[in-house]
């Protein structure tokens, strides 16, 4: 008796394998080196003699299904349908004939969707949901985002490079759907207010118990508050991830006043050169003013201005900080150092400074 076909099933994902383009599946493994022709653009071959022409575009980090059938479309039409979506939000088209690489660029910057992104320079920015899904947002995200890559978009086209590839992260709360925590430079929406409770409301639309439980810190305990049950928030202990809010509509976190953006720098995955660093805080709070956030845009700008112009070649920014030191880049920058600079987690004994060795200006 024949063993049975194995039946298909939609539990768990489909092996990325049956998505690849024949090139990839031929070459896996076996790839010989790789090039950057021009801007936007990366030319992968193989120990076989085989060539894969990788054409990255930035995309919207919110699509309509319209824009999804139109880069399916673009993808039949050049690259028999293979693209894929990098970490970053980009729409990389893999293309294997030479002569469809620059009509394919043309065809991209028609519809809106700029080649770039590879190389020395800024690629697309990771980005949150912000304010249009996320209910713990400090801030937006698509608006930013966009801000922010309207002034830097000459790093992104290749028309100005840096001495680095250099990542951009934002994320609207610190719950850090992004990844802000391991980005050259970052950009955090940060609550400044512990929730505000709604004691006339609470006993009708939350559970007390799971409350208290939602809350990682133990700043929120049981009270009664004119003879109802209810809790009560130690703001002290308030982290602001809004954990609370989420089990329980009646502890609201936003506020249109205290609510805004911060400004990491220093991160990176790679551990080319030096090993992996998380962000670490350079400005704590700019207002939230949309619609272009000209206060953020500033800061991020004048932040990659000054690593363009002082950092050595292929020295990522958290590396040019490192080696310049931290009060020259203060300096630099012009950004101001405060209080809120000072790193007083418990458990923060590596990151600080045990040594009397300071760099003299």
């Amino acid at each position: 008796m024949s063993t049975p076909a194995p039946r298909k099933t939609d539990i768990g994902p489909p092996h990325y394998e049956q998505f690849l383009p024949e090139v990839i599946k031929k070459n896996y493994g076996k790839w010989k080196y790789h090039e950057r022709p021009k801007p936007g653009v990366l030319l992968h071959v193989g120990h076989s003699g085989d060539k894969l022409w990788s054409v990255r575009a930035a995309s919207a980090r919110l699509m309509s299904i319209e824009t999804l059938r139109l880069l399916a479309d673009i993808a039949d039409e050049f690259c028999d349908g293979h693209l894929r979506f990098t970490s970053r939000n980009n729409v990389e088209f893999l293309v294997v004939d030479e002569s469809k690489v620059d009509p394919l660029i043309e065809r991209l910057n028609k519809e809106g969707y700029p080649v770039g992104g590879t190389g020395p320079g800024i690629t697309n920015i990771v980005h949150t949901q912000g304010w249009i899904h996320c209910h713990s947002a400090a801030s937006d995200a698509s608006g930013v985002v966009k801000s922010v890559m309207d002034e830097l978009f000459p790093y992104y086209d290749g028309s100005k490079t840096l001495p680095a590839k250099l990542r951009i992260a934002f994320a609207c709360c610190l719950n850090m759907c992004g990844a802000v925590h391991c980005s050259d430079i970052a950009i955090l929406g940060v609550h400044r207010r512990a929730p505000v409770i709604k004691h006339d409301q609470l006993r009708g639309q939350c559970e007390i118990p799971s409350t208290v439980s939602a809350c990682p810190t133990g700043a929120i305990r049981p009270t009664t508050v004119d003879g109802r049950e209810t809790v009560e928030v130690i703001e002290e202990q308030c982290m602001f991830c809004a954990n609370c809010y989420t089990v329980c509509p009646a502890m609201t976190l936003n506020d249109p006043v205290n609510d805004g953006l911060s400004i990491w720098v220093g991160g990176k995955v790679s551990n080319a050169r030096s090993e992996p660093m998380f962000s670490k805080l350079a400005i704590p709070f700019l207002p939230n003013n949309p619609p272009r956030w000209p206060e953020t845009v500033a800061a991020v700008k004048n932040i990659v201005e000054v690593y363009a112009k002082d950092a050595r070649n292929y020295e990522r920014v958290g590396e040019w900080i490192e080696r310049i030191g931290w009060p020259k880049f203060f300096e630099m920058t012009e950004i101001e150092f405060t209080k809120y600079h000072i790193d007083d987690f418990k458990h923060a004994g590596e990151t600080y400074k045990r040594s009397l060795h300071f760099r003299q200006k």
